[in-house]
């Protein structure tokens, strides 16, 4: 076919040693004839039937756009169009007909399978190099655009992690300065954590819960878990590690640690200037992890479903792991005496509907606790109450947890 002279100014095209264009056609001479064209413009490659063009998009080096003939033996060009807009790799490579087919319904046809453009013959080299172009350089915004967003996505979750990380360094670096006063605490933290997280998965579903612990919810739980006693920071360490019993003004003193706990938690919030979600959690459970549910709890008497459930999970916890594990005031209990404990405060000290839940998990919190162990300082399960201790105390001002 005799082509008419042409120019093409150079300035718009995209540039030829990044553009690589794929022809596809059965006849040699259409090969031939493509190649001569469109070679001062653009890397081309060639293939003379649809497998081969099919394994070349395929492949390590794609092309950039296809010009893909329809009437060829074997797979026809609608068959490789409707491969390459069905395969993840080369679905954004766009496809061209390039085409003696001039009805309609076959431009309908090649549009409907995904193709940018369908161009019948005899061909205008001017207009097929300026379609050409067109659609190479919308592909490369395109590519741009998606490699940005990809970039983008990329640097906020490395950036969401680094606040993530930087916010459980700052929690811990919180929690074992207040730790640090009470020694013999050890691997508290972390049982505290996976305790509450425990439990509050096994009420996710329950109707009274339901609503409040969602999977967000659990996560700020656990996260906020080690800020709930970090008001033991401002209690003397006369008093914080008395080995005896604590005098009446003493015990008023140990009560502060929670409004001591949610004011040192506002405080953080004020310096950054801003309201956080776990922060919001940690200031509840700080405050109010002392409340009973009977109401003779501190430091608001709070009773019922006046306690933010956070603060209930977190006195099951805390209950728990104060019992199993000796301290300077007390022996460790037995697991099964740690249970009984937390099962005669149903309904007096704890949540009703907690308590069953905790009986029905109580080998998981057991299991915590034995991988958790304070070193050298616990045998989670061994020793025995100490007479009068907490097991005939829950329900008065006062347990073995000691600040209870």
């Amino acid at each position: 076919m005799e082509q008419a002279p042409f120019t093409v100014n150079a300035s718009t095209l995209v540039d030829k040693h990044i553009a690589t264009v794929l022809v596809v056609d059965d006849t040699p001479e259409n090969l031939t004839l493509m190649g001569a064209l469109l070679r001062d413009h653009f890397m081309v490659k060639v293939a003379n039937n649809g497998e081969k063009a099919f394994k070349i998009a395929i492949s390590d080096t794609p092309p950039d756009l296809v010009l893909l003939d329809i009437m060829m033996p074997g797979l026809d060009g609608y068959e490789v169009c409707r491969r390459l807009k069905a395969t993840a790799a080369t679905r954004d490579i766009p496809v061209i007909f390039l085409t003696a087919r001039s009805d309609p319904d076959d431009e309908r046809m090649g549009l409907a399978l995904g193709a940018v453009d369908y161009i019948t013959k005899p061909i205008s080299p001017p207009i097929l190099l300026a379609r050409v172009n067109t659609h190479l350089a919308l592909k490369a915004t395109a590519d741009f655009l998606r490699d940005k967003s990809a970039y983008l996505e990329r640097e906020v979750a490395l950036r969401t992690l680094e606040v993530q990380a930087i916010q459980d360094v700052t929690i811990m670096a919180m929690t074992s300065l207040a730790e640090t006063r009470d020694n013999e605490t050890g691997n508290h933290i972390r049982r505290i954590q996976l305790y509450v997280k425990a439990l509050a998965e096994r009420l996710r579903n329950h109707p009274r819960f339901e609503a409040v612990l969602n999977e967000r919810m659990i996560e700020l739980l656990y996260k906020s878990a080690p800020l709930h006693d970090i008001g033991k920071i401002g209690i003397p360490d006369s008093i914080l590690l008395k080995p005896g019993k604590l005098t009446v003004e003493e015990f008023e003193v140990m009560k502060t640690h929670t409004t001591l706990g949610r004011k040192a938690i506002e405080d953080a919030e004020r310096r950054l200037g801003m309201r956080v979600a776990f922060l919001n959690v940690s200031k509840e459970i700080a405050y109010s992890h002392q409340e009973k549910w009977d109401g003779s709890g501190y430091p608001q008497g709070l009773a019922g479903d006046q306690i933010p459930v956070s603060a209930r999970l977190m006195a099951v916890a805390d209950v728990y792991d104060a019992l199993i594990n000796k301290r300077v005031y007390k022996a460790a209990f037995s697991h099964d005496q740690a249970c009984s404990t937390i099962v005669k405060g149903k309904g007096t000290h704890f949540d009703p509907d907690m308590v069953d839940a905790f009986v029905s998990i109580a080998e998981d919190f057991r299991s915590i606790a034995l991988k958790y162990p304070d070193p050298e300082r616990t045998r989670v399960g061994v020793r025995s109450a100490p007479p009068g201790c907490c097991a005939q105390l829950i329900g008065s001002k006062r347990c073995v947890a000691r600040a209870c």
